[in-house]
């Protein structure tokens, strides 16, 4: 009996338990609703209001003012018992002349429009053989140029900051314009938010997602049915994902029961209902020994415009956690790197979404969705997508069809308005120029070459742009040209046949460096000195100005922690500079990726703080600050002594005097970019001190700043090894050849050093010479504990000035993708350093 007491008891135990988990997961799955404040669902020419299936109610626009100040025409389907999915589609409004609907805003924020269009057949209007085009607000292009072909809902997410939405509908020429029902429904702000991941470069983040306005392109219930709006969180429409996948068979549905999806803490159904994330495909041979393949979807995309790709994840394949580890590849790029979702999640059947932006110029033909699996021993062979969303972000003139604006302007040129006057003046101009070269080609002088000479090359237009270049009365091409000056500091002259010995006839194999300019080449001048010699491509616009730049600051200053101009060449209309060479080329090589012997601790420091002294000398030691603008580790070069010096003034900056910022478009590399900087577009001398910030954390870990190889959270060095510094786990990430070799003390301040570098916001991070004081206080920390170990007799030391082994690469190990070239590793050299070590570099 009392066995059957305990069976009852706990029989109810365990019903209860599993009442009340079922009801916390439907809560969990169902918590968050949204009742839109504003909720217009019209049914345009209607003579009564219309109820769906759905139960969703549609208002007449036939005899109310409230929406429509032109009431236009109204007409029916001559055939009432044709067959239409809905009944919005029986009738229409028609237009032929211009006419707006106007909604009243309750409240501001994202709101959805849908346009509903069927082309109904009637005698008056041929509807099937309209143009038209819809705006809505002020400037919003919807519609351009519009033809619908049968029918059609066209969706639209745009943030409404003003009391009225207005939707104009205009027809082209003498064709009317027209619309069957219309929706303007309220969106809850997360539907968007505010700054989300670049699909390329990796690491960059968009920021102002709010301002933009998007179409949805396609939204797909990946592996399970169509799901209409009476049953989705917002009223949307998820259509099925078959006709999408490229094979078929490549791929296998898989469900759930959807009360049994629950969400993170933050995240809710109104992104997607729990319907979405109970499907999902999975690979289709998943149970083979070595599956070996991705599950494709293939999308039809303009790549004039960016997108914004939603893909929704949540794990119903695995039976515990950490089993599934797989590759996201978006438009032949890797998007995640060996997700785990129950690591993301901490648990199975969780909902999960990835948003990442991606820019025009990543756009392809066919647009590739992928999922596959890792290459790695751990883990399932399998790979799962729940759900996409591709949306269509507006361009740049604000339209989301056409290239052309409300006002006329145009994406990619002049307005509508004055293209043919330029076609016609450009086509005159040719005429015209054609007939001047002519003239001049004839009374050219037999010195022309010479004439277009270097020096020209790099006098602006207006020649007060260029003072620093006043010429003497002697040509341009001469060697008493306009460069010939003690005063400028730009040393020798060295003919074009002393640099062509010098380099073996530009032999390719003394090749050390390419750039945006063109090539640097080792040369041996005639008295043996090495030289590194870089001449300019006449082709590269980019090169002349980066040119003219390098000159400009390397004539007036003069530091030993800076690479040294020696000499110039304008001959034969050539653009040749000559430095110093730097015997152990970039302070990156002997750090990562060269095999080089390993340099200690202590010449690390070392190199460090002559790179510190060097900008230093920029920021405060000149006539004006000069913010280099691109301080990263293939930047510092190294000479026979290992003394470090700064290279590469090509982006640097002028500040005025009594100026704090200098108003600029943003350039240098990724992953050293001062994020205020990128935000504001004002360069300061702060922006250097942050990117000098990633420098010191690539000394102390010994891998680049941005290595897409890498899982995402660790792409971006300074992201990564300050979520370690938080925790205060750093010392787990360090170089591997550098432990027990640091003083605790020493590491603690240089770490200190970084992180204030790397602060948000220029306000916060130190100056250059707060830098380098903190960088020789390590220092002497380091000599203190090398000091006191050798006075306690031991015979060992935590530094040794030999060199070490040679370096290990130390970098996470990573799995790489089924396919090499769908991974592209960003190479940040710039190429106009000068170093001993050859290289595969690309320009800037």
């Amino acid at each position: 009996m009392k066995n059957l007491n305990k069976i009852i008891i706990t029989s109810t135990f365990m019903a209860i338990l599993l009442l009340l988990l079922s009801i916390t997961v439907s809560v969990s799955a169902k918590s968050d609703t949204f009742k839109p404040p504003d909720n217009y669902l019209i049914d345009c020419g209607s003579s009564s209001q219309t109820t769906l299936p759905d139960r969703r109610t549609f208002s007449s626009d036939s005899t109310s003012s409230q929406y429509l100040q032109y009431h236009g025409r109204q007409i029916n389907l001559a055939d009432q018992s044709a067959d239409l999915p809905l009944p919005i589609y029986k009738s229409a409004k028609v237009f032929d002349s211009k006419a707006t609907y106007s909604f009243h805003v309750s409240k501001t924020g994202w709101h959805w429009i849908r346009l509903h269009f069927f082309p109904v057949k009637n005698k008056e209007f041929k509807l099937q053989e309209t143009k038209f085009t819809v705006i809505a607000g002020e400037t919003l292009v919807l519609l351009h140029e519009y033809t619908p072909k049968g029918i059609e809902i066209r969706e639209y997410l745009t943030n409404v900051t003003t009391p009225n939405l207005n939707i104009m509908f205009s027809g082209e020429k003498d064709s009317p314009a027209f619309v069957n029902a219309i929706e303007v429904v309220s969106a809850p702000d997360m539907v968007i938010t505010e700054h989300i991941d670049a699909l390329f470069p990796v690491g960059k983040k968009i920021d102002g997602i709010t301002k933009f306005s998007f179409q949805k392109m396609y939204r797909l219930n990946v592996g399970g049915a169509v799901i209409g709006p009476g049953n989705d969180t917002l009223g949307r429409n998820w259509d099925s994902d078959q006709k999408f996948l490229k094979p078929q068979s490549a791929a296998k549905n898989i469900s759930i029961a959807p009360n049994v999806v629950t969400y993170l803490e933050g995240g809710s159904p109104l992104i997607a209902p729990p319907t979405v994330y109970a499907s999902a495909v999975e690979m289709g041979t998943s149970d083979t020994i070595a599956p070996n393949f991705n599950v494709t979807w293939q999308f039809d995309l303009d790549h004039s415009y960016p997108y914004l790709i939603r893909l929704h994840f949540c794990d119903i394949v695995s039976k515990s956690l950490n089993e599934l580890y797989f590759n996201v590849y978006v438009g032949g790029k890797i998007a995640i790197s060996a997700l785990d979702l129950s690591t993301v999640t901490n648990g199975l059947s969780v909902a999960y979404y990835k948003d990442l932006f991606v820019e025009p110029s990543m756009v392809s033909s066919p647009f590739l969705i992928q999922v596959g699996p890792l290459n790695e021993p751990m883990g399932t062979k399998n790979a799962i997508l729940n759900g996409v969303e591709i949306l269509r972000v507006n361009n740049s003139v604000n339209s989301l069809d056409g290239e052309f604006g409300a006002d006329g302007r145009s994406a990619t040129g002049p307005s509508r308005g004055t293209v043919a006057a330029v076609g016609f003046a450009m086509m005159f101009g040719a005429f015209a120029g054609l007939g001047a070269m002519a003239v001049k080609w004839q009374k050219r002088p037999q010195d022309w070459q010479k004439k277009n000479s270097f020096s020209s090359w790099l006098l602006p237009l207006h020649a007060g742009d260029a003072s620093f270049l006043a010429s003497t009365k002697t040509s341009l091409g001469s060697k008493k040209s306009a460069f010939h000056s003690s005063t400028m500091g730009l040393g020798r002259y060295l003919s074009f046949a002393e640099l062509q010995e010098a380099t073996k006839i530009w032999d390719s194999n003394s090749v050390i460096g390419v750039g945006g300019f063109g090539n640097v080449y080792l040369g041996v001048l005639e008295d043996g000195t090495k030289v590194a010699v870089k001449r300019g491509n006449p082709q590269s616009e980019q090169g002349i100005h980066e040119f003219q730049t390098e000159l400009q600051m390397l004539s007036k200053l003069r530091h030993r922690h800076l690479v040294s101009l020696i000499g110039y060449c304008d001959e034969n209309a050539e653009m040749i500079l000559v430095y110093e060479y730097m015997e152990h080329g970039p302070m990156r090589d002997h750090l990562y990726g060269k095999g080089l012997p390993v340099i200690s601790w202590k010449q690390r420091l070392e190199i460090c703080i002559g790179a510190a002294r060097g900008l230093h000398y920029l920021h405060t030691g000149a006539a004006t600050a000069i913010i280099h603008r691109d301080v990263k580790s293939t930047n510092i070069l190294l000479d026979e002594s290992f003394v470090a010096k700064m290279a590469d003034f090509g982006l640097s900056k002028d500040v005025g005097m009594g100026e704090a910022h200098v108003s600029t478009a943003v350039k240098g590399s990724f992953g050293y970019l001062d994020p205020e900087y990128f935000r504001k577009q004002q360069l300061t001398d702060k922006s250097d001190v942050y990117s000098f910030g990633v420098v010191l954390l690539e000394v102390l870990c010994a891998r680049p700043a941005i290595d897409p190889a890498l899982p995402r959270e660790q792409v971006n060095l300074a992201e990564w090894a300050m979520k370690w510094k938080r925790k205060g786990l750093l010392d787990k990430i360090i170089d591997p050849n550098l432990v027990g070799r640091i003083n605790p003390e020493s590491m603690d301040k240089f770490v200190e050093a970084a992180e204030k570098c790397l602060s948000n916001y220029g306000v916060d991070r130190p100056t250059m010479g707060d830098v380098l004081w903190n960088l020789e206080y390590a220092l002497q920390l380091q000599d203190q504990e090398k000091t006191e170990e050798g006075s306690n007799g031991t015979g060992s030391t935590l530094e040794n000035d030999a060199p070490l082994a040679p370096a290990v690469d130390n970098r996470p190990v990573t799995t790489p993708s089924q396919n090499p070239a769908e991974v592209q590793v960003i190479e940040d050299h710039s190429g106009t350093a000068m170093f001993a070590h050859p290289a595969n570099l690309n320009g800037r």
